[in-house]
């Protein structure tokens, strides 16, 4: 057996001591949860804690945080949480593409900020619970404005589906459901509701509602799978896979539990939110999923942000036919797109597992802990410690001393770096539990039996993972690159199996 290497490279960086980090801008994030997120009026909680909203905010409004001190301490819940005071940056309730530019100039000044303290300011009257809050990184999305004259298509539909497709990309329609951040998933729909009622005359009600369902799987299968493989083979597979679970979710198993209205029902399974978590409120305002991304104008160089959507037209492209067939084809097209398969067994694949982007866990080191809100004190001066990992080092009265547990995602490997950004302050022990957290964390997240020269991650496995039979699936693909932008070339590649470390698809798996 060859022997195992960790390769999680450790650093110790030293922090200048000129201050500590200031907060940084945070986004309101609740997955799957309701729209909007109470805050509190500061003199009402600490008198009755949260039990009356003040008011509300929207799920992906971003907003610098602050701690309240009063009587020379933060303010907090019974456990420790910090309610935390806050600065709006980006309202999504009223946001424009302006907003774009505002989040980015923010995050880049709070990023080189080192201050002595996170205390708020005297005119601060409203406080969130910090467990709502999340250090994103990503700028509120949206398509440039839809020009008064679209240019002649530089892509020539294939087939009436695509036809329709691009033609509801290029609407007004599809362009209103991207004027505003907020409830996006039920704008795109309302969109195709009204696009469809209003091309009756142009195209069949069957052929416009084929088009719609195609689209979503499209959609999905692309933001779904990993966006920088691109056009490679890897990719375009993958995305066939992803396809082919929301196949078979809507022909052979209709489901209400997985977005299944009636069998048929691509667009309801491909975007319920329980199963295909990117259809999320805050995912849809950062990721493009819902952008109008075939429109004629956006191809090609000239234009705005043309490479990102010069290569999601192309992974469009390139995969196009093979989901079509996937969608409304017979069993004889499923067996040529993924060959030398079992056909009950791709007929019962539902389920995959994305290693990489699971839960990350660390079994070579002691005591890391992720912090969702906790305060630090160092004598007068108190720091919000919220929605990181930080490593737990000695006890000290009733907290402990710690460092920041930074990770950093490469392709192939968690590179890891402890800095001491707080030297001298001391985390609340209350949000300290040194409880065993790597129960079914395994190298990769893969399978025990896997064997690897060096491990450079590990992942935490979902609890229905071997429910079901690993399958590894071919396909017969035309790579085109990683930036889409080579030529056509005739590939056969693998995806899943028992060992795959970036994706696996399982059949049988409920």
């Amino acid at each position: 057996m060859k022997k195992l290497f960790i390769l999680l490279t450790l650093f110790i960086t030293p922090t200048a001591s000129a201050g500590i980090p200031a907060t940084p801008v945070m986004t309101l994030y609740r997955f799957n949860s309701a729209l909007d997120v109470p805050y509190y009026d500061v003199a009402s909680f600490r008198k009755t804690g949260p039990s009356v909203p003040a008011g509300t905010l929207a799920q992906g409004t971003s907003l610098v945080p602050c701690l309240v001190v009063s009587g020379g301490q933060p303010l907090t819940d019974s456990q420790g949480i910090p309610y935390v005071g806050f600065q709006v940056v980006v309202d999504s309730r009223t946001a424009t593409p302006a907003a774009t530019e505002r989040f980015k100039n923010a995050l880049k000044e709070r990023q080189s900020l080192t201050v002595a303290n996170h205390h708020c300011d005297a005119s601060v009257q409203y406080v969130i619970d910090v467990r709502n809050l999340y250090a994103m990184g990503k700028a509120p999305s949206f398509d440039p404005p839809l020009p008064a004259k679209v240019r002649s298509a530089v892509n020539h539909p294939s087939g009436e589906l695509d036809q329709i497709v691009r033609a509801f990309h290029n609407s007004t329609q599809c362009d209103s459901a991207n004027q505003r951040l907020l409830e996006r998933r039920t704008a795109l729909q309302e969109a195709w509701n009204r696009f469809i009622r209003d091309q009756q005359s142009r195209w069949s009600n069957d052929s416009l509602q084929r088009a719609k369902h195609l689209d979503y799987t499209m959609r999905t299968a692309i933001f779904e799978g990993h966006l920088e493989r691109g056009c490679n083979a890897y990719g375009a597979c993958e995305r066939n896979i992803i396809a082919l679970s929301i196949r078979n979710r809507g022909r052979e198993a209709c489901s209400k539990r997985q977005g299944c209205g009636a069998p048929g029902d691509f667009q309801g399974v491909s975007s319920a939110v329980s199963q295909y978590n990117i259809w999320d409120e805050y995912l849809t305002q950062i990721s493009g999923l819902t952008s109008c991304f075939l429109r004629d104008d956006l191809a090609g160089e000239g234009s705005a942000s043309s490479q990102n959507y010069s290569k999601l037209q192309s992974m469009y492209a390139q995969n196009l036919a093979d989901v079509q067939r996937i969608l409304f084809g017979s069993d004889q097209d499923l067996m040529a797109i993924f060959p030398n398969s079992s056909l009950p067994d791709l007929k019962k694949m539902k389920h995959y597992y994305h290693a990489p982007a699971m839960g990350k866990c660390f079994p070579q080191h002691d005591r890391v802990e992720f912090i969702s809100g906790a305060v630090a004190s160092k004598g007068n001066d108190f720091a919000l410690i919220a929605n990181t990992r930080i490593q737990v080092d000695q006890q000290k009265g009733s907290g402990y001393f710690f460092r920041n547990f930074v990770v950093k995602e490469d392709p192939a490997r968690d590179v890891i770096t402890i800095v001491d950004n707080y030297p001298g302050f001391v985390v609340d022990g209350r949000r300290i539990s040194l409880k065993e957290t790597t129960s079914r964390c395994v190298p990769y997240g893969v399978p025990s039996g896997c064997r690897f020269d060096q491990i450079g991650r590990y992942r935490k496995t979902p609890s229905w993972i071997n429910s079901g039979k690993p399958l590894e699936l071919l396909c017969r693909v035309a790579d085109r690159g990683e930036q889409c932008q080579g030529g056509d070339v005739l590939k056969t590649t693998k995806v899943g199996g028992v060992c795959d470390t970036e994706m696996r698809p399982v059949t049988g798996a409920e």
